[in-house]
C-alpha cells in the first residue's frame, strides 16, 4: 500500500532518514512519520495504544483495525491484552503468525483476529484508529514483530488525504472485515476456524477487488 505525495514535511522526512541511514545525523524525532525503527515506532504504537484506552475511559469512540502479515512481538502483544481488557474493540487480519490468543475471558474477548491467505501475495500494512471521533489511519512496512520493530529499517505514516482515508477504512479495511468465504478466524485456542457462509452469501475480498479494477487479469 502506497501514496504518492508531495507533502514538503514528509519530503523533509525522507531526506533526513536516508541521512541518518548514511551517517550524516544522528537519530531524530521525524515531523510527520508516526515512528520509525530503529528510533521511534515501538514508542508511537505505545501512545496510540494509550490513547485509545484514554478515549474509551471517556467514552468516546475507541476502536483499532489493523492489517499485517505477523503478529509476534510481545511486548506488543501485551500492550493489546490491556487494550482490551480496558474495553477497546480491536479487530486484526494477520496474514500470517499470531502469537496472540483473542477471545480470552478476562483476557482478550475485545480481541478479533482473522487471516485470509488467496490468490494475492500481501505486503500492505494499514492501521486504523478511532481517536476519539477524530479518526487516524497509518501505513507502513511494519508488521508487530521484534524485528520489524527493533532491527529493521521500517517507517509508518499518517495519512491525511480525507479521499485516502475513507478508502482505506470503508472500502480496503471493509472488504477484509466483510469477507465471509476465504477468511479463518482464529480462537482462543489457536483453533483455525474458517466460514461456512452458504454460497449464494459469500462475499470474497480478492473478488470483489478484482472486480473494482478494469483490466485487471
Amino acid at each position: 500500500m502506497g501514496c504518492l505525495l508531495a507533502t514538503e514535511a514528509i519530503g523533509r522526512d525522507a531526506v533526513e532518514l536516508f541521512n541518518y541511514l548514511t551517517g550524516f545525523f544522528a537519530a531524530k524525532e521525524f515531523s510527520q512519520a508516526a515512528g520509525c525503527t530503529p528510533v521511534s515506532l515501538r514508542e508511537k504504537l505505545n501512545a496510540l495504544f494509550d490513547r485509545e484506552m484514554e478515549h474509551q475511559r471517556a467514552g468516546k469512540p475507541a476502536r483499532i483495525v489493523a492489517k499485517f502479515n505477523r503478529l509476534a512481538d510481545k511486548q506488543i502483544i501485551e500492550k493489546l491484552y490491556g487494550v482490551g481488557r480496558a474495553g477497546v474493540p480491536i479487530e486484526l487480519i494477520v496474514r500470517g503468525i499470531c502469537m496472540l490468543r483473542p477471545g480470552v475471558p478476562g483476557l482478550s474477548e475485545n480481541i478479533k483476529v482473522r487471516s485470509i491467505v488467496g490468490r494475492f501475495l500481501e505486503h500492505s500494512r494499514v492501521f486504523y484508529f478511532a481517536n476519539g471521533g477524530d479518526e487516524e489511519l497509518y501505513i507502513g512496512s511494519a508488521d508487530w514483530m521484534a524485528r520489524n520493530l527493533k532491527h529493521r529499517i521500517e517507517v509508518v505514516t499518517p495519512v491525511s488525504d480525507p479521499e485516502s482515508k475513507q478508502y482505506l477504512k470503508d472500502v480496503l479495511l471493509g472488504a477484509y472485515l466483510r469477507d465471509n468465504r476465504e477468511h479463518a478466524n482464529c480462537t482462543q485456542t489457536a483453533v483455525i476456524v474458517r466460514s461456512l457462509t452458504p454460497r449464494k452469501k459469500r462475499l470474497t475480498v480478492r473478488a470483489y477487488f478484482i472486480g473494482r479494477t478494469p483490466g485487471t487479469i
